[in-house]
C-alpha cells in the first residue's frame, strides 16, 4: 500500500511538472507577462507540494531499497551462518511474498541438508569408532603413567603430554604464582621454554648418528637443569616417519621421558656426607682409642697417665657416639625426604591397616564408622607402620585385644581414630611412644611416630570417652579431592579426557611461514577477556579478573586455560558488581596485577591474541606494561571487527547478538572466563565465513579489520 501511494505521488508530481513546463513553453511573451504575477503568489504552495511529493517519493525509494535490496542482503548474510551454526537453525521469513517464498525454499533445503548431514555424520562416526578407541586407549595409558612423557615435533612444539608431565612442569615453573603458576606446558608450546635448545639439538644429533649406524634402540640420555634450578633426567627417543629401512625413516619429532631427580641427588649427596662423617670423622677417634688402649697394657704405667688415657678413651667414645646419633638422625631425615604422599580412598587405607594389624599382631579389629566417600593424601606404608607400632604397644603394655577404626571429615582435614576399651595411658607415656624409634613384630625403623605425623603436616593426640570407658588416638591427616572431581570446570565440560595431544603438529614448522602469511586456521590463539572496576582505563579503572583459553589447529583446548581474580588496590563500585557479580570480598587476598600480568604474558607467548572489542581490553594491558616490565606486542584480532567484515548489514555486533546468529550458547556471561569461551567459539565459527570473503591469512584479516568503522574507536 505504501509503495502504491508513493508511486502515485511520484507520477502525479512528474505529470504536473511536465504539463506545466509544456504549457509555459507554448505561451507568448505577453501571455507569460500576464500569468507570471498571477502564479507568483502561489509559488510557496507549489514549492510545498513539490517538497511533499519528493519526500513521499524518497520514502517510497527507501521502502523499495529495504524490501528489494536490504532485506535480501541481510538474509544472505544470515543464510551463510547456516553453514556454521547449529544444524536446527533456520532463517526467519521477511520482506516481499516472493522473498518469503524463497526463504521457505532455503529452509526446506536446509532441512534436507541437515538430514543428509546427520546421515553422513552417522556413517563417519561408525567408521571412526575403532580410531577413537585407539585414541582413548592412548589417552588412558598416558594419563595413568607415573613417568612424565612429552612428545614434540622438530621445532620443539609440544604435541602430546600426560598429566604427570603437566603437574611436574607446573612445579618446575619459575613463572609467577598467579593462575596455577602460569603453566609452561601446553599443546603447541615450546619445550625450549623449560629446556636448553642446544642440549636438545645435541641429543637429536646423537640419535640421528645412531640411526645411520642402524642401532636397534636409537635413544639417548642426559641430565639438564631447568630455569627454576631443578635437575631433570631425560631419556630421548625419536619419532620416525615412513620408510622402508629403519635407517631411511626420517626423524619427525622426539619423545622425552622425564624424571625430576633434584631431591634424589640431594639425598644421595646427603647420604654420601653421612658416610664420609662416619668414616673420616671416626677414623681419628678410633686411632686415639687404639693408642690409648695399647698404653693401658703397660703394667708399670704411671697412675696419672693411666687415668689420662682412660679419659681419652671415654671422650673419643663419647664423640663417636654423638657422630653416630647425628648420622642416624640425618639418615632418618633422608628417609622422610624420599616419601611421596599419594591420594587414596580412606576406606582402602583403613582396610589395609586392619589386615596388617591382624596379621602382624593377632589383634581383632572392627570398623566403627568410616565415611566411604573420603579421600586422603598420605604415605600409606609409613602411616600403617605408625598405627601398627602403637597397636603393638597397646597390646604388650595394656593387654588390649581389640581395636576399632573410625574415619570422619573435619573441614579440609580427615580424622582417623584408633579406638580401644579399657585403661588409658598417661600423656608422658604417649610422648615416649611418639619419640621412640618404631620397633615391633620383627620390624625396626629409625623413624618415630612423630616423624610420620610431621611428614603429613598432621597431628596426633590422645582422647578419652569416660562415659563409654574408652580411649582413642586421633590422627589428623590432609584430605584430597575425590578423583572424579579433579580439574572440573563449569565452563569447560568437554570430552571425558583432557585433550593432551594433537598429532597435526607434526606437520607444523615455525620456520616455514611468516606470521602474517600463515593461514588463520593454522595459528595458535589466546582468546581472553577482562572484567574491570569501570570503563575508563585512562582514568584509573583497573582489571579485577582475567580469563583466557587457547585455540590450536582449529580446536578449543578445554584443558589449557587461564583464570585469575585480581586485587585492584582500589575500591570496587557497586554498579560494577551488578554487571559481573564480583564483590570486594572476593578480591581480598588475590594477587595484584603486577603478579598476574607476567603470568598471563607467559601463558599467551607465541600466540595471536583474540578478544571481543579488543581495543578496550588491550588498553588495560598496555597501561600496565611499563610497571610490569612487559610488552604485549602480539598480533591481535577482534571478533567485533571480524563480525563487521562478515555481516556488514547486521544491526548489532554485540557478543550476544553474534553468538545468537551462530547458535552459540552463552554460559557465564560477564565473567572473564565465560566471555572468553563464548568469544573463542564465535571466532571458530567465523573462520570459514572469512575464507568466503577472501580473508585467509592473518595479514588479510588485520588489513580488512582496520578498514571497518569500529576500528576507529579509541579508549
Amino acid at each position: 500500500m505504501a509503495l502504491a501511494v508513493a508511486a502515485a505521488c511520484v507520477w502525479t508530481l512528474v505529470a504536473f511538472v511536465a504539463t506545466g513546463m509544456a504549457l509555459w513553453a507554448d505561451l507568448s511573451v505577453d501571455e507569460r507577462a500576464v500569468l507570471g504575477p498571477m502564479i507568483a503568489p502561489r509559488g510557496g504552495l507549489l514549492g510545498v507540494m513539490i517538497v511533499l511529493a519528493m519526500s513521499i517519493a524518497a520514502m517510497g525509494v527507501r521502502e523499495l531499497y529495504l524490501r528489494f535490496v536490504g532485506v535480501p542482503a541481510k538474509l544472505a548474510e544470515s543464510g551463510r551462518t547456516l553453514l556454521t551454526a547449529e544444524p536446527a537453525r533456520r532463517l526467519t521469513p521477511e520482506g516481499t511474498p516472493e522473498t518469503k517464498a524463497f526463504v521457505d525454499i532455503i529452509n526446506t533445503l536446509a532441512d534436507h541438508r541437515q538430514s543428509l548431514q546427520e546421515d553422513v555424520e552417522k556413517r563417519v562416526a561408525d567408521a571412526r569408532r575403532s580410531v577413537e578407541e585407539e585414541k582413548n586407549r592412548l589417552a588412558a595409558l598416558m594419563s595413568e603413567l607415573t613417568q612424565s612423557v612429552v612428545v614434540c615435533n622438530l621445532d620443539g612444539r609440544i604435541l602430546l603430554y600426560n598429566n604427570r608431565a603437566r603437574l611436574q612442569f607446573r612445579a618446575l615453573s619459575d613463572a609467577p604464582g598467579a593462575a596455577g603458576g602460569g603453566e609452561l606446558i601446553g599443546l603447541g608450546r615450546s619445550i625450549y621454554a623449560v629446556m636448553d635448545r642446544n642440549l636438545i639439538a645435541h641429543a637429536l644429533e646423537n640419535i640421528q648418528h645412531r640411526l645411520r649406524k642402524s642401532a636397534s634402540q636409537p635413544v639417548t640420555n642426559f641430565v639438564t637443569t631447568t630455569r627454576a634450578g631443578q635437575l631433570l633426567r631425560a631419556q630421548m627417543a625419536p619419532v620416525l616417519g615412513a620408510g622402508k629401512e629403519h635407517s631411511d625413516r626420517p626423524v619427525t619429532g622426539f619423545i622425552l621421558m622425564l624424571d625430576n631427580i633434584t631431591r634424589t641427588i640431594e639425598n644421595e649427596a646427603r647420604r654420601d656426607e653421612i658416610l664420609h662423617t662416619l668414616t673420616e670423622g671416626n677414623r681419628a677417634s678410633l686411632a686415639n682409642v687404639r693408642a690409648a688402649a695399647e698404653m693401658l697394657d703397660y703394667q708399670d704405667l704411671d697412675e696419672e697417665l693411666r687415668q689420662r688415657f682412660r679419659r681419652v678413651i671415654g671422650d673419643e667414645v663419647k664423640a663417636m657416639s654423638v657422630r653416630l646419633d647425628e648420622s642416624a638422625s640425618a639418615f632418618a631425615d633422608s628417609l622422610k625426604a624420599r616419601w611421596q604422599l599419594e591420594e587414596m580412598l580412606g576406606a582402602d587405607l583403613i582396610a589395609a591397616v586392619q589386615r596388617r594389624v591382624e596379621s602382624r599382631l593377632s589383634l581383632r579389629t572392627k570398623i566403627e564408622d568410616v565415611d566411604e566417600t573420603l579421600w586422603v593424601k598420605v604415605d600409606s606404608f609409613s602411616l600403617m607402620q605408625a598405627i601398627t607400632y602403637l597397636a603393638s604397644r597397646l597390646s604388650d603394655e595394656f593387654e588390649i585385644r581389640e581395636l576399632r577404626f573410625r574415619l570422619s571429615q573435619s573441614g579440609r582435614l580427615v580424622h582417623l581414630d584408633l579406638i580401644w576399651s579399657g585403661q588409658a595411658m598417661s600423656t608422658e607415656t604417649v610422648m615416649n611412644w611418639e619419640l621412640e624409634p618404631m620397633r615391633f613384630a620383627g620390624e625396626n625403623s629409625p623413624l618415630t611416630v612423630r616423624d610420620v605425623i610431621e611428614r603429613h603436616d598432621g597431628e596426633m593426640w590422645l582422647e578419652r570417652e569416660k562415659v563409654r570407658h574408652r580411649a582413642f588416638f586421633r590422627f589428623v591427616l590432609p584430605s584430597a579431592l575425590p578423583q572424579e572431581e579433579v580439574e572440573s570446570d563449569v565452563y569447560l565440560r568437554g570430552e571425558s579426557r583432557p585433550e593432551y595431544y594433537d598429532f597435526d603438529l607434526f606437520a607444523w614448522s615455525d620456520k616455514s611461514h611468516e606470521l602474517d602469511d600463515r593461514p588463520l586456521a593454522g595459528l595458535t590463539y589466546t582468546v581472553f577477556d577482562t572484567e574491570t572496576t569501570g570503563l575508563n582505563p585512562s582514568q584509573g579503572d583497573e582489571i579485577i579478573q582475567l580469563g583466557a583459553a587457547r585455540i590450536l589447529n582449529g580446536k578449543l583446548l578445554h584443558s589449557d586455560t587461564f583464570e585469575q581474580l585480581v586485587d585492584p588496590q582500589r575500591s570496587l563500585p557497586a554498579e560494577s558488581t551488578k554487571i559481573h557479580g564480583i564483590t570486594p570480598e572476593m578480591l581480598v587476598g588475590q594477587p595484584t596485577i603486577g603478579k598476574v600480568l607476567p603470568a598471563f604474558h607467559a601463558f599467551s607467548a607465541d600466540t595471536v591474541l583474540v578478544a571481543h572489542n579488543a581495543a578496550f581490553d588491550m588498553r588495560f594491558l598496555q597501561l600496565k606494561e611499563e610497571s610490569c616490565g612487559l610488552k604485549f606486542d602480539h598480533a591481535v584480532l577482534d571478533t567485533l571487527l571480524l563480525s563487521a567484515i562478515i555481516h556488514p548489514n547486521q544491526d548489532s555486533h554485540r557478543l550476544e547478538a553474534i553468538a545468537e546468529r551462530f547458535g552459540v550458547t552463552i554460559i557465564g556471561r560477564h565473567t572473564a572466563m565465560g566471555d572468553a569461551i563464548v568469544t573463542a567459539e564465535v571466532f571458530l565459527k567465523m573462520l570459514p565465513l572469512l575464507a568466503e570473503k577472501g580473508v585467509h591469512t592473518l595479514g588479510q584479516a588485520r588489513e580488512a579489520a582496520e578498514k571497518t568503522y569500529y576500528a576507529r574507536l579509541k579508549y
